[in-house]
């Protein structure tokens, strides 16, 4: 007696929405962060604030293609890889009353 058996796309169908989910909560907001990363450093300037993945403060004092220059203190300077710039720091602007 032959045992029926269903379609095999079927059975694929909790795999695939496994992966859907999967792309819609990881994939997609990593690759969104790696865009805005990638579009910060581009914009990067002499002079502006930023800090380090490791944590350090400093100051931007020179530009190259794949690495930058930060004034971490006075008399202290350290070369860097772009991609080690966590984020650029807020400044506050001043208003006027």
């Amino acid at each position: 007696m032959p045992t029926a058996q269903g379609n095999p796309i079927v059975s694929l169908f909790p795999l695939i929405f496994i992966f859907v989910i999967f792309y819609f909560l990881l994939i997609r907001p990593q690759k969104r962060k790696e865009k805005d990363h990638k579009a910060m450093l581009g914009k990067l300037n002499k002079n502006d604030e930023v800090v380090t993945s490791s944590g350090i403060h400093g100051t931007i004092v020179n530009l190259k293609d794949k690495t930058l220059t930060l004034r971490i203190d006075d008399n202290v300077k350290v070369e860097i890889d772009k991609n080690c710039i966590a984020y650029l720091k807020k400044t506050q602007s001043v208003q006027s009353s």
